[in-house]
């Protein structure tokens, strides 16, 4: 392991920033911290920095012991890298200067065959002269980057770096920071709370609520295999209908769901994502299926979203979204069948 974290407790004015917090980062491994505002993400990343000294808890680089809860080592001494949103470039020093500014110890021949190293690696050699302010944000955080990777640190932290960005250029210059930091091996620990930028940057994601890790794991796993309500929604829109349990099944208005775990007869919450809504035609032979109307079509570009009213037995409406391929030209009234994929369905227990 690069950085391990054990059982890290953290408070502000006795208010519980981190609740016994364990994370381990490997070798080359791009970790996202992912969460609403004030769970807890940045705080690890300080703690980790050693920008912050939590309650109790240790944290390890390698096998090297930085923080035990008695001492802390200075983050200067660590040997890790940064990288900011405000990019933090000295305004008076031209690239090369601030490139070279964290080479302590090189001689003059090794800090210049560094910078101009790093500098090619982000593309930025050309600008080795020019001072900050002439450049682009994007690239600047080029430059950043380049700064944080020439000490060649044994693990990166990311601070939602690309958040003052575009959303074009922030799309270039993530994906540029990915493959940069990929090509030298460092693993890395990023802060963001975009969940789509994580599942784009992360080897795995820990998703975290209420200074606690709530799910760890590759990207995929989150999104198809989500531990509770709170997991399921934060990547994305999701439908929220009741079930009923009956014969380890869970009966909705769009079918049944295989569960096991749970009793006859509880009411359950089914939770499903708008592209597991799937709408058809209806015809002659779909008498057993719920009446379905779609109340409006909202074309989206890669796919239309749809605002559906499911009824129920009691003539009752379900408000449900889906969308489907922008190709198809969904009529505002028509009356259609909605089913779903029941093995992309999440069955909770009801809140």
């Amino acid at each position: 392991m690069v950085l391990k974290l054990e059982d890290i407790r953290l408070s502000f004015d006795g208010f519980c920033v981190l609740d016994n917090l364990s994370l381990h980062v490997k070798a080359g491994e791009f970790v996202c911290l992912l969460g609403p505002s004030g769970c807890g993400k940045t705080s690890t990343l300080r703690v980790c920095a050693g920008l912050e000294s939590p309650l109790s808890g240790r944290v390890m680089l390698g096998d090297k012991i930085v923080t035990d809860g008695t001492k802390v080592l200075p983050p200067e001494k660590r040997h890790i890298g940064f990288l900011f949103q405000d990019f933090a470039l000295f305004p008076h020093l031209n690239i090369f200067q601030n490139v070279a500014f964290g080479l302590k110890g090189y001689s003059k021949p090794e800090t210049e065959r560094r910078v101009l190293e790093v500098l090619k690696q982000v593309r930025m050699d050309k600008y080795a002269h020019a001072l900050p302010h002439t450049l682009s944000g994007g690239q600047q955080q080029r430059v950043a980057l380049a700064r944080a990777l020439a000490p060649k640190p044994g693990i990166m932290l990311l601070d939602e770096p690309f958040s003052g960005l575009d959303s074009g250029l922030r799309a270039d210059i993530r994906d540029e920071t990915l493959h940069v930091l990929k090509s030298t091996n460092v693993a890395a620990v990023m802060v963001t709370h975009d969940p789509e930028e994580a599942m784009f940057m992360a080897d795995r994601i820990v998703l975290m609520k209420g200074g606690s890790i709530i799910q760890d794991g590759a990207p995929h796993e989150l999104y198809t295999n989500p531990i509770d309500h709170f997991a399921a929604s934060f990547f994305g829109e999701i439908n929220i209908i009741k079930g009923v349990i009956k014969e380890s099944t869970a009966q909705t208005i769009l079918g049944s769901v295989p569960v096991s775990g749970f009793n006859e007869g509880e009411i359950v919450d089914v939770l499903i994502r708008p592209e597991n809504v799937i709408v058809r035609p209806r015809n002659d032979v779909d008498q057993h299926f719920h009446t379905t109307k779609i109340e409006a079509a909202r074309y989206l570009g890669r796919d239309s979203l749809l605002h559906l009213c499911v009824e129920d037995e009691t003539g009752a409406c379900t408000h449900l979204h889906a969308r489907i391929d922008s190709q198809l030209k969904p009529i505002v009234d028509q009356n259609i069948v909605a089913t779903m994929d029941p093995a992309r369905a999440f069955v909770f227990r009801a809140c």
